[in-house]
């Protein structure tokens, strides 16, 4: 691991990206300290630690929800936003045609994001309003319009400066730039977590937590590199005096295909009454959210939500009908199996029994971690269950990965042996 890190300093472009990312990450954690003027701070303080939609909301800005600062909102409009893009296009036809005409589509489909990253922007803002109304100055909500205005510019140019900032880091930088974000955003307030930990745990239960979190790291790991290679083959053809294909392959297909997506589906259904009752203060709401976000029903509902959801999106980012059409117009097939309908059916069904585990795997992972450190009574650590930890290690692997695609262009060893 030093050894690539070191060759990664050596290669003078791949350093370059690596000091930009570093930079645009550090801008980013500046911007997560900047309050909007005239907020009580104690106020929002207190206001999020007492909901937990709003304590997850402020993990992944890094804790500037909780300091209301201009960042307040996050990377999670974008996030929401690429995801409703995702899901449109296998709806709406001009989208569908988009995404495959290539860079060109695909510029279409990013400015699309955009639109909808500064409507959803909006949205929040103005829902910020209503569930930070006892924090701002004028105690009671005494705010007038120009400064609730004020408010909400600030938040949506916030919002579109992180998106600025991730599409640079892409672009200029090491890549997967949203995911670094939120990256730099999880990890910033893990030492602080594990500080609060210690001071109010022993320490035999501080090396206990560490074994938790070694564990499942591991069990991540394990999942996130996990895959069933089908095998193809590909038939000879004599063009001229030369024979081509005649080679063998297979198709990778991912455990866990969906990766994070289903918990984020999952938390946003559970959190929304939540989020609804803090907004309108109604007292049916409240009741209604706080027995949808904790408790046993919350798990059950959360696990049940978390297998539907990647069966869902497995279903909906990979069709195995224009992956077999694909096959048969190269001139491929998979052995023992007839290609055509049969080879989509094969597709299909192998695809259904590696995606159960994957969805258990997910489900277990976001809600054992929270559980267990719920009934060791060390809940400042509650946040930083497996959906924080399954982020955290995704985002690396995959930034490992480009590094070491880029190592291995220029002949050095890269960090997977």
């Amino acid at each position: 691991m030093i050894t690539a890190l070191a060759n990664a300093f050596r290669v003078p472009e791949l350093r370059k990206k690596i000091i930009f990312t570093l930079t645009i990450l550090a801008l980013y954690r500046v911007g997560a300290h900047i309050p909007v003027p005239g907020v009580d701070l104690a106020k929002v303080k207190s206001i999020v630690e007492g909901g937990a939609a709003l304590g997850l909301l402020n993990l992944f800005s890094g804790g500037a929800l909780e300091n209301f600062a201009v960042f307040a909102l996050g990377i999670m409009p974008y996030i929401t936003a690429s995801i409703i893009m995702q899901l449109l296009q296998g709806v709406i036809p001009a989208l569908e045609r988009w995404s495959k005409e290539g860079e060109a589509g695909q510029r279409k489909v990013t400015q699309w994001t955009r639109y909808g990253t500064l409507a959803i922007a909006l949205l929040q803002s103005i829902g910020s309003l209503a569930v930070f109304r006892d924090a701002f100055a004028g105690t009671g909500g005494g705010f007038d319009t120009l400064s609730r205005v004020m408010v909400v510019v600030t938040l949506i140019a916030g919002t579109a400066m992180i998106m600025w900032m991730g599409e640079l880091i892409t672009q200029r930088g090491i890549g997967n730039g949203m995911s670094l974000i939120i990256f730099a955003s999880i990890v910033a307030r893990f030492p602080q977590a594990i500080w609060q930990a210690i001071q109010l745990g022993s320490a035999f239960m501080v090396v206990v937590m560490l074994f938790i979190f070694v564990f499942v790291i591991a069990a991540i790991v394990a999942m996130e590199r996990g895959q069933r290679r089908i095998p193809v083959q590909y038939a000879k053809r004599v063009v001229g005096r030369k024979v081509y294909g005649g080679a063998g392959t297979y198709i990778p297909l991912k455990i866990n295909g969906a990766n994070v997506i289903p918990i984020i589906f999952a938390s946003a259904i559970l959190f929304f009454p939540a989020q609804l009752a803090a907004m309108t203060n109604n007292a049916t709401l409240i009741r209604i959210g706080n027995a949808l976000s904790s408790g046993w029903l919350y798990y059950a509902l959360f696990f049940a939500f978390i297998v539907f959801f990647t069966y869902f999106y497995t279903a909906l980012v990979f069709n195995p009908i224009d992956l077999g059409d694909n096959l048969r117009k190269n001139g491929g097939f998979i052995p023992g199996v007839r290609p055509g309908r049969a080879t989509v059916s094969y597709i299909e069904n192998v695809l259904n029994r590696i995606t159960l585990p994957g969805a258990v795997f997910l489900g277990l992972i976001a809600i054992a971690p929270t559980i267990l450190f719920r009934s060791t009574g060390v809940t400042v650590l509650e946040q930083f269950g497996g959906t924080s930890i399954l982020i955290m290690v995704g985002v690396a692997l995959e930034t490992m990965t480009q590094l070491e695609s880029q190592l291995k262009m220029r002949h050095y060893d890269g960090f997977f042996k």
